[in-house]
């Protein structure tokens, strides 16, 4: 009997449990006065961390325990609105109608010779004055955030809708329908002054790769109290905040008026920029009055005031909301864009809602360690239901349809006849591609790939072999735990010289989280004497043939080479290699040419010679062996990365970058001639934000052979040097007019780069080329080293896309050297 009631008391005790866990939802309709919807209005639990958001067409739904609420519903343009809802054992629908808002003038100061608003001035002061306070107000968080992103085509261009683009993009006849859609769950840490980490656990993407991508929690980080608001991808000179240091200088502002809402009096104020084309934002930004702090904001960007990239319109909204201790952070942000690219007209949005946020975290040592974002190996595969029962946001009609026909497609995509037909579609050859770009064969499950090289790399002609066949290609192989294999094997043959190469090239990417891999080379092969690279086959070809410059100076090695790389640390990646080669030096023995250039002979392959016949036989070395031993260290400080489970994805680092390298000829080994030892430093970063003025690269390297008993011209230090009209600028580090040999050292040298892109700041003042959205470059290069007199050279450029044209003059001591312009249109 006892043990029956036991039974029973413990059974009701559980039921009781059950039902007190259970959840239901509070879910309802947000309409205006014209019972129009209301889209992405915030919805909150009252002096909690827990809210929502409303979908496009203002329906919003979340879950809760039985009690009593206050449900707080926040929108900019509407008064915001209390009620109170109480959830008992059922589902609850709460309808919702929000008011305009309404706010009052009672006086306003204007100063009559500037005309302006110095009501809304004295507001902005002060707010300004707590800006910094604001900033650093919270030393530490964590939040869930939950990411949303949609974009449809609107509109297409009637002539490629026939044309099939329409069934490949899932339109309908006129042209409309989604393209992506995605949403992510994720945790998300911050720490100041700049530390964050965010764990993604649930990712689902549908759809085409949209224009540009926020799905994660950190892309949606906007933090007005910043001088400067950055939207990575549109625009690489970012916008003054509303309430930055020095807003005054970019906006003017006016107080609409003010309203109470929950106790709080709230001050809108409009603000516009002062000059059409400033880096600033139009719109409005609500602030509470008393604490000077942002209560939520309400603005606008376009291109054609502000010169975006990749779309025309971005309207973002921002609500801030009390969470603790008069702490408000945002409850929720939303980005609406809009834009048109060659008729096809597009927008979506971007929607992140923050919950649960806790405060005076205590992260366990480590923890912050560099790793930005990490992806769970999961992420992808959670289940329709998983999504049904954490979504935050209602899908819409559309929405959800969108999702059953990619999820049934997608099943359809898995099998088997599907995958064959596929497979054979994908790896069919297309032959204007593989001429230009190579051609790639891929297994069904993409873990096995072939690559050949493209066609243009492939048939190519020099005076050292003639015409000549360069076959070459390469497997990949990536494992179930993403470790990956590579082997490139090559072909070579000179029709003039008679000379047949062959070699291996491979790697063993044994650890992709530590970038932890093997390496090793064997074979022969023709090679550039300037071991950075000179020009491409493809570009040397061609500058042989039609304007008989023989650039490229060429040397036979048979070889064989080992190496290793691993992260030692976090930013700490060491590589190291020994190699032995038996090298050879190579004549002219062919002149070709297409056309005759009056007075233009084919210079030696001596580059030591340049002023010798093109049938020079002079001896830059004798026939040798040389055993090297390469190591470098490579320093990035404050390293951050992604980690993916394929692996770690690098990011930059806002500090410059160390390598320190060291080469060595070992001698008497292996019957090895060379003997010397040499070493070098390197500094450099990309892209440093300079204000408003764009951001500058720079590189400076310093090195030395420290013994030079026997080293043959392969050996020298070689630089990034340039010969002919087009260029890689891709590299901060090369240089515009430098001979590929003249400047090679056997001693010390010091090399400097530096380059500054304006990014449209300049230019964008000019009504006619403000629609080009041209980036305006100036750069120098300069060379000193012990056998030459110092090299400089300067350039300025114009630059959109991958297109780019420069214009320079260089100096060889005090004298001119050359000067004309460079361009590249991005072929290397």
């Amino acid at each position: 009997m006892n043990k029956f009631l036991l039974s029973l008391l413990i059974t009701l005790n559980a039921l009781s449990f059950k039902a007190t866990a259970q959840q239901f939802v509070l879910s309802g309709r947000i309409t205006d006065q014209k019972n129009n919807p209301i889209g992405f209005v915030s919805v909150y639990i009252r002096n909690s961390t827990y809210g929502t958001t409303s979908n496009e067409n203002g329906l919003y739904q979340f879950k809760l325990n039985p009690g009593n609420y206050e449900v707080v519903y926040r929108f900019v343009g509407y008064t915001e609105q209390i009620d109170h809802v109480t959830i008992t054992d059922h589902d609850e629908q709460h309808n919702v109608q929000m008011q305009n808002e309404i706010f009052t003038l009672n006086e306003v100061a204007v100063n009559e010779k500037r005309g302006r608003d110095t009501a809304a001035a004295n507001i902005m002061r002060k707010v300004i004055a707590k800006r910094k306070y604001y900033l650093h107000e919270v030393k530490n968080y964590s939040s869930t955030v939950y990411v949303k992103g949609v974009q449809r085509l609107t509109s297409a261009p009637k002539s490629l809708l026939k044309s099939g683009v329409a069934k490949v993009l899932d339109l309908d006849s006129n042209g409309k329908g989604i393209l992506y859609q995605s949403e992510s769950v994720s945790n998300f840490s911050f720490e100041q002054p700049d530390k964050v980490k965010e764990v993604t656990v649930a990712s689902k993407v549908a759809g085409i790769t949209p224009t540009f991508s926020y799905n994660k929690a950190s892309d949606l980080q906007a933090n007005f109290y910043k001088n400067r608001f950055f939207i990575e991808g549109l625009s690489s000179r970012g916008f003054i905040s509303p309430i930055a240091n020095n807003a005054f200088r970019f906006y003017r502002f006016r107080l609409v008026g003010k309203t109470t809402e929950n106790g709080h009096t709230i001050d809108k104020i409009e603000l516009t920029p002062r000059h059409k084309h400033d880096p600033a934002f139009q719109g409005y930004i609500y602030i509470l009055d008393g604490d000077w702090r942002i209560y939520s904001v309400d603005l606008t960007l376009n291109s054609t005031t502000n010169a975006l990239n990749l779309v025309d319109t971005i309207r973002i909204s921002q609500q801030y909301v009390p969470v603790k201790d008069n702490i408000w952070m945002p409850a929720s942000i939303h980005y609406d864009y809009s834009g048109n690219v060659f008729g096809f007209k597009f927008e979506g949005y971007y929607l992140g809602i923050y919950n649960n946020y806790q405060f005076d975290i205590n992260a366990p040592p480590g923890y912050f360690n560099g790793e930005v974002l990490r992806i769970d190996t999961a992420s992808n595969i959670k289940p329709a239901s998983y999504w049904a029962g954490i979504r935050p946001v209602p899908l819409t009609p559309q929405e959800t349809i969108d999702y059953r026909k990619k999820d049934s497609i997608a099943v359809v995509q898995k099998s088997e006849r599907y995958i064959d037909s596929l497979q054979k579609e994908k790896n069919d050859l297309d032959v204007l591609p593989y001429l230009v770009t190579g051609y790639t064969a891929t297994s069904r499950d993409n873990k096995d790939s072939l690559y050949v090289y493209p066609f243009l790399q492939t048939i190519y002609y020099n005076t050292v072999e003639g015409w000549g066949v360069n076959l070459k290609a390469r497997y990949s192989k990536t494992f179930d735990d993403y470790r990956n294999f590579s082997i490139t094997p090559a072909l070579r043959y000179g029709f003039a010289n008679k000379l047949f190469s062959a070699n291996v090239h491979s790697s063993y990417t044994y650890d992709p989280a530590h970038s932890g891999k093997f390496f090793a080379d064997f074979g022969s092969d023709v090679l550039d004497l300037n071991n950075v690279g000179t020009r491409s086959l493809y570009f040397n070809t061609l500058s042989t043939l039609l304007s008989e410059n023989n650039y490229v100076k060429y040397y036979r090695s048979q070889f064989g080479s080992v190496g290793y790389q691993r992260e030692l640390s976090n930013g700490v990646l060491w590589t190291a290699s020994l190699s032995y080669a038996t090298r050879t030096q190579l004549y002219n023995i062919s002149y070709n040419h297409i056309f005759d250039t009056p007075n233009k002979e084919y210079t030696s392959n001596n580059p030591l010679m340049p002023d010798a016949p093109a049938n020079d036989q002079s001896l830059l070395f004798p026939k040798h062996n040389a055993l090297t031993f390469n190591t470098s260290v490579k320093f990035t400080f404050d390293q951050q990365y992604i980690t993916r489970p394929t692996g770690k994805i690098y990011l930059p680092s806002k500090y410059p970058t160390l390598t320190v390298n060291y080469r060595k000829g070992v001698n008497n080994v292996f019957g090895s001639d060379v003997d010397y030892d040499f070493a070098s430093v390197d500094i450099s970063q990309d892209k440093i934000p300079i204000g408003l003025s764009g951001f500058t690269s720079f590189k400076i390297s310093a090195g030395k052979f420290f013994n030079h008993n026997t080293l043959y011209f392969m050996d020298y230090n070689h630089f990034l040097g340039n010969q002919g009209t087009t260029f890689d600028p891709t590299y901060v580090g090369s240089f515009h007019f430098l001979p590929f040999y003249t400047y090679s050292a056997n001693d010390q040298y010091v090399e400097a780069h530096i380059q500054h892109n304006f990014s449209g700041s300049i230019l964008r003042r000019v009504p006619f080329l403000r629609k080009l959205k041209l980036e305006e470059i100036i750069g120098a290069n300069y060379l000193t080293e012990r056998n030459n007199e110092n090299y400089s050279e300067f350039y300025v450029g114009l630059q959109r896309l991958i297109f780019r044209i420069d214009y320079g003059v260089s100096y060889a001591g005090n004298q001119k050297y050359l000067q004309g312009f460079r361009i590249f249109y991005g072929l290397r």
